[in-house]
């Protein structure tokens, strides 16, 4: 799953208008990741191309148990609370982050073949719905758009800027399906993902500048 770790995200802001804006809750949706590939890049953590791994992702995580278990999962989003409810002085603010970014390791479990484990134990987790394109498929975009959709519905502000920032995830996803996948992974597959991930964050940071909440008595807010 790609895009569809952004739905939480949407919701998130648009839940809850006081707290952070769009663009920390991008960060905290693809945390985890964002940990992986850099681990990945210096060899802590590792994959590697198996084209038997699942019908739509020929990737096998085999070694990345302090991101993607569900312990160090936890640990990452515990570390993105407590800088939230720092930075923002916002508690509930933080908390929201933190569901963000374990909502990652629900959604894995959920579209990954079992390699994700507890506390980087031996058994592996996963449902495997990478296996079921025609159901991974519009799951993916369906959760997205329902997200982007409330977020939209909640806020106010130009959609010049939303629209933008969903083309592109769209774009991405599109890649992300059906480019011809690589004969190997490395530093530039890394780079790539983290490039991917840098540009839709930077997007949503532009879109929370530019969308306001009417609260009660119809006072506008900027935070979201």
């Amino acid at each position: 799953m790609f895009i569809g770790h952004f739905a939480p995200a949407f919701v998130a802001a648009a839940a809850y208008s006081r707290g952070p804006k769009l663009g920390t809750y991008f960060v905290a949706a693809q945390l985890v990741d964002w940990g992986f590939f850099s681990l990945a890049m210096v060899g802590i953590e590792k994959a590697r191309i198996d084209p038997e791994a699942t019908v739509m992702v020929p990737l096998d995580l085999y070694f990345m148990p302090y991101t993607h278990s569900l312990a160090g999962t936890a640990v990452w989003a515990l570390a993105l609370a407590i800088v939230v409810a720092i930075w923002h002085r916002d508690s509930l603010a933080g908390v929201l982050a933190a569901l963000v970014a374990v909502s990652h390791w629900v959604l894995d479990w959920i579209t990954h073949r079992p390699d994700l484990t507890l506390a980087g134990g031996p058994q592996m987790y996963g449902l495997g719905l990478w296996n079921y394109p025609e159901i991974a498929m519009p799951l993916e975009i369906g959760i997205t758009l329902a997200a982007f959709a409330f977020y939209m519905k909640r806020s106010r502000g130009p959609a010049a800027q939303p629209l933008i920032l969903m083309g592109v995830l769209l774009a991405f996803q599109t890649i992300n399906w059906f480019a011809p996948h690589p004969a190997e992974i490395g530093l530039l597959i890394y780079a790539q993902a983290l490039f991917a991930f840098a540009v839709t964050t930077a997007i949503a940071v532009w879109v929370g500048k530019n969308r306001y909440f009417t609260h009660r008595g119809g006072l506008a807010s900027t935070r979201l």
